[in-house]
Order: C-alpha cells, then structure tokens, then sequence
C-alpha cells in the first residue's frame, strides 16, 4: 500500500534521491528565525506582533521561495517531480495543522496557544520534508515540535522561553542547512575516488 502511493506521488523505487534545494530551505529557515524574533521582541498582548509576522512572511515568500534569481544561485538543480509533490503534501500539512490545532483558539483570543500549535505544526511539516531536503528535516522536526509541546504542558514557563528556542533551533538548522555542498559535486568525487582504486 505505501509502495503505491510513493509510485503515485512520482516515487521511483530504487532510484536514490538528491537534495538540491537545501539552502532555500536554510535562508527560509534563517529569515523566518529573524521574523519570529523581531514579532516577539515587539509581540506585546500577541506573544509575537502578527502584522510583524504576517509581513515579514509574505516578504520572505516574494524575496526567496518565490525569487529566480535567489534560486539560480543557491538551488543545485530542480527537485525531481515526487520531491515536488511532497513539498504540496507538506505545505498543504501544515495548513490543515495550523487551521485544526490553532483555530479554536482563536475566538478567545489565546496568544501563547495559536503560536505554539503554530510551532507545533510546523514542527510537524518538517518531517515529510526529509524527502526533499534530506535527514537532517527529522531532527529540525523533532525539535520544534517537543519545544510546542513543552510550551504547552509548561504553562508557568513563560512564552518567550519557547519562541526564542523555536529561533534558534530554526536559525541553527537553517545555516547549516545554508552550507550544504553541493550533492552533484559530492556523488561525482565519491565515484571518481571508487573508479580510482580499483585495480
């Protein structure tokens, strides 16, 4: 069952895959960081400003996901068509998350809630990532969503705690992420090294 819906998604079973967008994913990572942590420094009732929020995501959105240029010079090729659909899968995730977990809580106006299912949702959005930008999304998942869960459990810890750790987690996984080498480059070294010491 889970074979046919990989091949349904475009999967090709044996075929190895190749991550060549990792450091779109870590500048988002990285600005979205410094969103959250200028909307907390000036979040007031909100926990985080949601205009701050609001704005600084759709400029990311304009400046770097949806930006040519930003991906011509960072991106190392053009995910495959399955690492495309996952990328709709996990957005789409995220969404239905962020609406499900977040949502109800909206009417009565409770800030740290909202914010820590939106981590939480996130957090979770990561993991489907991992198809395509690699292993290195579990842990950056795994994170984020124990530090929404703690934030939840914790009540008398104060929400700061729990969004400056969500920016750094963020902001540490996105420069990594940001100093990826390119793969190609990598499997060609690797298979040149091989062909080399053979008799």
């Amino acid at each position: 069952m889970i074979s046919t819906l990989l091949r349904s998604l475009g999967y090709v079973k044996g075929e190895p895959l190749t991550f060549l967008s990792k450091r779109i994913c870590g500048l988002w990572l990285v600005w979205i960081a410094a969103v959250i942590l200028v909307g907390t420094l000036f979040g007031g009732a909100q926990m985080i400003n949601m205009p701050i929020f609001a704005t600084g995501y759709f400029l990311g959105f304009a400046l770097i996901l949806a930006n040519k240029r930003v991906y011509k010079k960072l991106a190392f090729g053009r995910p495959s068509r399955f690492q495309n659909r996952m990328t709709v899968i996990s957005i789409f995730l995220a969404v239905l998350l962020l609406i499900g977990m977040g949502g109800p809580f909206f009417a009565s106006h409770q800030y740290r809630m909202i914010w820590l299912a939106a981590f939480l949702a996130f957090g979770i959005h990561f993991f489907p990532f991992a198809a395509v930008h690699g292993k290195i999304m579990l842990p950056l998942g795994a994170l984020c969503s124990a530090n929404a869960i703690a934030g939840m459990l914790l009540s008398n810890v104060p929400f700061t705690t729990f969004a400056y750790a969500d920016v750094a987690v963020m902001g540490i996984f996105g420069i990594i992420l940001l100093r990826s080498k390119n793969p190609l480059t990598l499997e060609k070294t690797v298979s040149e090294t091989l062909k080399a010491d053979k008799p």
